[in-house]
């Protein structure tokens, strides 16, 4: 492999949410300008859906639209790059294959949450990852119950120190992730052993524990996947670490045959 298919955001002034087939994969602040993301495993052969979205509501929260007055200092850009394996992923050095602006004039009024969306045909030849044919449930609001009891074995298993379970979670998204961007499964597997068992050793990981009522599900993808969120809007799996830092492990799960798979 010898390019590698990035998805550059930058901003100005906004907080802008990019997504690609109906997942966010980045978010940035109002003063952060440029974020850059490898998106070989969220990508179709033949059309791809890109959507950025100007001011987004906190993940998992409702819209709500409001006027935003520019002063002409604020935009936004979105864009899929393909440079090669050591350069930066930056315009000026690598193809671009779809782009979107958002610059509203001095002076103009726009309503936000704003979302531009184009359809972008890629020169890919990835294998169709299975969260592309995930099912999507009847009723979502019945996964809640089922998923906390799901998400509480791998909260148990890493205050126990035990990566065991998140990692027969999270199998079918290691096989993909190491064909994606040709690397050794089992490298990717071990280093996420040894960095819980790690931090546990150091100061003993204390998840809390999932339930349902604090739960949020919030659908990506057409409802194929859902992203596991606290009712703030962060990863429901996370743990303090010796330092008084934070560690948290995002969870995109689907429901097949009535049992969860930590596809993202």
């Amino acid at each position: 492999m010898d390019r590698l298919l990035v998805l550059r955001l930058e901003t100005l002034g906004v907080v802008a949410e990019a997504s690609l087939n109906g997942v966010p994969l980045a978010r940035s602040s109002a003063d952060q300008r440029a974020l850059t993301v490898p998106i070989h495993e969220y990508t179709l052969a033949g059309a791809n859906e890109l959507e950025l979205t100007i001011e987004p509501p906190p993940p998992g929260q409702p819209d709500a639209p409001r006027p935003l007055l520019s002063d002409g200092q604020r935009g936004a850009s979105l864009r899929l790059l393909l440079p090669r394996i050591g350069q930066l992923a930056h315009p000026e050095n690598a193809r671009t294959l779809a782009q979107i602006d958002w610059a509203p004039a001095q002076g103009e009024v726009a309503e936000v949450p704003a979302r531009l969306r184009k359809t972008v045909d890629l020169p890919i030849a990835f294998p169709r990852w299975r969260w592309f044919d995930a099912p999507v449930p009847e009723d979502a609001a019945a996964l809640l119950a089922p998923a906390a009891v799901f998400l509480q074995g791998l909260a148990l298993g890493l205050a126990r120190g035990d990566p065991e379970p998140l990692v027969l979670a999270a199998r079918l998204r290691f096989e993909e992730l190491a064909q994606a961007y040709q690397r050794n499964l089992a490298d990717d597997v071990g280093r996420l052993r040894v960095q819980i068992q790690q931090w546990h050793a150091l100061q003993p990981l204390k998840p809390a524990m999932p339930v349902a009522e604090a739960l949020c599900l919030r659908p990506l993808a057409g409802g194929r996947l859902f992203e596991c969120l606290t009712p703030a809007g962060e990863p429901v799996l996370q743990s303090a670490t010796a330092g008084g830092g934070r560690v948290a492990w995002p969870l995109r799960i689907a429901a097949i045959e009535e049992r969860f798979y930590v596809l993202r």
